[in-house]
């Protein structure tokens, strides 16, 4: 199993926008995810179509090094999160010497990639399999 992990952070999206566009992606296959966040109208939709991208090539290179075989289209995102990062603030004058407040805010995007576990389902099946006989023998 092959996972690979690509951030980025301090993007100058907000946080809520960047989430709506990340709830599309989830669990969903990467180059399905690539093909949904091409042609999503969001403008986070274009800093999050790299990170995938990017984690495409992270989980090749981990791959390669490992010696282990990959299949592009065997990769599914795993987990994919936005987190705050720092606001900029900024202040815009206003009427009679005052100054309003603006907050220009940032984000953390983490995109997670995985392959299919074909062992641990197996494992599982034959965990399930003694406690069935656990149930039947009552």
């Amino acid at each position: 199993m092959v996972d690979s992990i690509a951030r980025v952070k301090h993007i100058r999206v907000t946080p809520q926008k960047a989430r709506r566009v990340v709830a599309l992606i989830k669990g969903k296959q990467a180059q399905e995810a690539l093909a949904i966040l091409k042609f999503a109208p969001q403008g986070a939709s274009e800093p999050i179509y790299k990170l995938v991208h990017a984690a495409i090539a992270n989980a090749q290179v981990k791959a390669d090094r490992d010696g282990e075989y990959l299949d592009e289209q065997d990769l599914y995102v795993k987990n994919a999160y936005v987190d705050e990062g720092t606001t900029l603030k900024r202040f815009q004058p206003r009427a009679q010497g005052r100054a309003f407040q603006i907050k220009k805010r940032t984000s953390h995007i983490t995109v997670v990639l995985a392959t299919p576990e074909v062992a641990d389902a197996a494992a599982g099946a034959s965990t399930g399999s003694a406690t069935d006989k656990k149930k039947a023998s009552k």
